[in-house]
């Protein structure tokens, strides 16, 4: 049993012994890692690179992407260690560090979905005032203000469970969760649950309830516009609503495990729900905006094949020099 202290270290009791299938899990940790990396990588470059993709849309979009690649960052790395670990075990600054990264691309991710559903409902419902309603200075302000309320939040949030007294260590995840740390404090949490309600409610029922008016909105003037508009919406709103559906799919997973018995459940299977927002979306959101908006597709399929026919052509090149000078030294 644990006193009334401040831990030095959590263990992650979810992780299991898997013999030699480690290795190959590794691998597959590894293969999806390096896939979100060149994706969200690949889209950011050829928006910054194209200055026709310098509208609002894809500035949020933009936006998003950086913020898969930090949300990723702060769990792929982590578990590729542990994977190959014998003893899975966290220092406890490490781990709120880890809270703070997932907490605040949760927070942000949210938060552009939202904003980028109202910038769908401007372009779709006031198109000839759009330009004017939704300036390069306002997308600036808004993705300014989502990362620094984002950070701001959670700030609040790690300090008051980094203060907690604890009377345990062990973690039932593969990463460190925050209600996990917070339920093993010693003492009251009313503090810590009062803020987390109004963290929540703020973040994710606010935005959810923001979302769904503006696509009812949306909707509406689909149903009374020309084919046009309706293709328009369609194009634009479908990876839009994919990427909401696949967030929120993944959050009520995490928050139902973190609330809930889930002991009936497989143990594989809880791993795998618990990481599907950390691990899906940030590899969904590229394909589906790369593969569903034409501009970003037509300048994606560009840039590879502009970067293929390069190394081709020096890959020629270079045989061809190698060529003439064993030739040479025949001679």
């Amino acid at each position: 049993m644990f006193n009334s202290t401040q831990v030095s270290y959590f263990t992650l009791a979810a992780y299991f012994d898997t013999g030699s299938l480690k290795y190959l899990y590794f691998l597959v940790v590894l293969i999806l890692y390096s896939c979100i990396i060149c994706a969200n990588v690949l889209l950011i470059v050829v928006i910054f690179a194209n200055r026709s993709l310098h509208e609002p849309m894809y500035m949020f979009l933009c936006s998003l992407f950086v913020n898969e690649l930090y949300g990723s960052t702060g769990v792929f790395p982590f578990l590729l260690v542990q994977i190959l670990s014998d003893i899975h075990t966290v220092s406890a600054p490490f781990c709120f560090l880890q809270l703070y990264c997932l907490h605040t691309y949760g927070t942000i991710e949210l938060s552009i979905l939202a904003v980028m559903a109202y910038d769908r409902y401007l372009a779709i419902c006031y198109p000839l005032q759009y330009n004017t309603r939704m300036t390069s200075k306002k997308v600036a302000i808004f993705i300014a203000v989502i990362w620094l309320l984002a950070f701001s939040l959670v700030s609040v949030t790690i300090s008051l469970s980094s203060s907690l007294k604890l009377c345990g260590n062990s973690i039932n995840k593969v990463y460190c969760d925050n209600f996990s740390v917070v339920k093993l404090a010693c003492y009251d949490t009313s503090i810590n649950n009062i803020y987390g309600l109004f963290v929540t409610v703020l973040t994710i029922y606010a935005s959810l309830i923001f979302i769904i008016c503006t696509y009812m909105r949306i909707l509406l003037v689909c149903f009374s516009g020309s084919k046009q508009t309706r293709q328009k919406a369609v194009s634009t709103c479908t990876p839009h609503l994919a990427s909401i559906f696949s967030f929120y799919l993944g959050g009520f997973f995490e928050i139902t495990q973190s609330r809930f018995n889930m002991n009936s459940v497989p143990h594989m299977l809880r791993i795998f729900l618990s990481l599907h927002f950390l691990t899906c979306q940030p590899l969904l959101n590229p394909v589906m905006y790369g593969l569903k908006i034409s501009k970003i597709r037509i300048k994606c399929k560009s840039l590879v094949l502009s970067a293929v026919g390069n190394i081709l052509i020096h890959s020629i090149g270079y045989m061809v020099d190698s060529t003439n000078h064993i030739e040479t030294e025949l001679e």
